[in-house]
């Protein structure tokens, strides 16, 4: 494995612009294949959902049993151990606990010279959660994009995940959809199911919203539908970057490097700090240990293809480089580590101290992993509550109030050649002068 080692001096002046189109991947000839896709869900509705998740998941699904069952979700808890089963609930408390408060704080009430503003709420009629599967199990994705929808109070969230071979859905994704009190679940996956949940077919209706993380097909997906329905963020590969100085443990920071590499091959593991000694130190572990950690093959190959070690010569150096890179996660281990962190405002989401790695938010801290990715993090916030409903003003002005107000419309109407929007007010007042 070699580790990309650099001086800030010598970063390629294009790099971190390149990152995006390399690590979100829509090419052309990408767009064009789900593009065939989607168009054939769209005109054969179920039929090709059958045809593709044969094609690309190697599963024989049935058209009619697109819908896991309930005794399906009821055997799913003979799999599941009660440690694990104890370990969904808990992350799903500690969410469900912070997008709670979060969305107490959405409603606010304003009186001021007769007029009071009522800023509202109310939740998105229905939302799609895209949850990745096949031979995998991303139980945490499912609670991370179910629960804010549930806190919100969507009353129809459906959930979409690839079959393994023998068409059925990991126990602990079902487990987690009971627990979750997840509406509808469908045993499809990939651009199929994109396109399912944005336009319908005979077994799924369409939803106003998708939200979950997926591969470059399902990104690429969720842009082509994003002119119909709503979407929640792009997403690409997964990112740590970890701005470190002198005060940091080479073997922490190596170790949270290698649990992201082995998210995939083309996941990113960074580092940047102001201490020599530290990056020679890092570099030397990760070259030293990459080949012998479980799933070795895709840690060192994310490693030598996307991990870097990157020396600074000031803080203030790397504060800058993080929120040009816009990391989806960032972990900063400094002295001070606080009040470094509130330097950092183009990140997914920010790790302060030695005992808050990436890993444990992936889980257990509360906060949501659907992030922003590929540089996104300096537009984009990671999925909460906020992302499943809709804010509406709720206006009442007095006739002290209308009064007040009178000539400023009145100018305003003017000066825009709308003269009937300063009558539609001063017809008003007149009416209450002449009684």
């Amino acid at each position: 494995m070699q580790l990309k080692l650099w001086k800030a001096s010598a970063i390629p002046a294009d790099w971190i612009e390149s990152r995006k189109k390399m690590n979100w991947g829509i090419t052309e000839e990408l767009e064009d294949h789900v593009k065939t896709i989607i168009y054939q869900v769209r005109k054969r509705g179920d039929a090709a959902l059958a045809e593709y998740t044969k094609k690309f998941d190697d599963a024989s699904l049935d058209p009619a049993g697109l819908r896991v069952t309930p005794e399906e979700i009821k055997a799913a808890y003979d799999a599941v151990t009660n440690e694990q089963l104890s370990a969904l609930k808990l992350m799903k408390k500690k969410l469900e606990t912070i997008e709670k408060h979060a969305l107490s704080q959405t409603c606010v009430l304003m009186e001021n010279d007769g007029v009071t503003v009522r800023s509202c709420s109310s939740p998105i009629r229905s939302v799609g959660c895209y949850v990745p599967g096949g031979s995998a199990a991303y139980p945490s994705t499912l609670i991370m994009t179910v629960t804010p929808a549930k806190v919100a109070g969507v009353p129809r969230v459906v959930v979409c995940s690839p079959p393994t071979s023998s068409c059925e859905i990991n126990p602990l994704t079902l487990v987690a959809a009971d627990i979750c009190n997840v509406d509808e679940i469908y045993r499809v996956g990939g651009p199929q199911a994109i396109s399912a949940l944005a336009y319908g077919t005979e077994s799924i209706k369409p939803v106003k919203k998708i939200v979950g993380p997926g591969n470059r097909y399902v990104t690429t997906a969720k842009v082509l539908v994003s002119r119909d329905v709503a979407v929640d963020m792009p997403a690409g590969p997964s990112e740590i970057l970890v701005l470190a100085d002198k005060t940091a443990d080479p073997k922490i920071v190596a170790l949270d490097m290698i649990s992201q590499a082995e998210h995939g091959v083309d996941s990113v593991s960074g580092l940047i700090t102001t201490s020599k000694d530290l990056a020679k130190k890092v570099a030397k572990r990760l070259e030293a240990t990459a080949s012998s950690v479980p799933r070795e093959k895709i840690v060192a190959e994310s490693l030598s293809s996307h991990g870097f070690v990157i020396i600074f010569k000031t803080l203030d150096q790397m504060i800058r480089f993080a929120n040009d890179f816009a990391p989806e996660h960032i972990e900063v281990i400094t002295k001070d580590s606080m009040e470094v962190a509130k330097k950092v405002t183009s990140a997914g989401l920010v790790l302060v101290g030695p005992y808050t790695p990436v890993s444990a938010s992936d889980y257990c801290l509360g906060t949501n992993h659907v992030l922003p990715t590929s540089g996104f993090g300096q537009i984009y916030s990671g999925l909460s509550v906020h992302d499943f409903i809709r804010r509406v003003n709720i206006v009442e002005c007095s006739k002290d109030g209308l009064k007040k107000i009178k000539e400023n419309v009145k100018i305003l109407a003017e000066s825009e050649n709308l003269p009937n929007h300063y009558l539609a007010v001063k017809g008003r007042l007149n009416l209450e002068e002449t009684k």
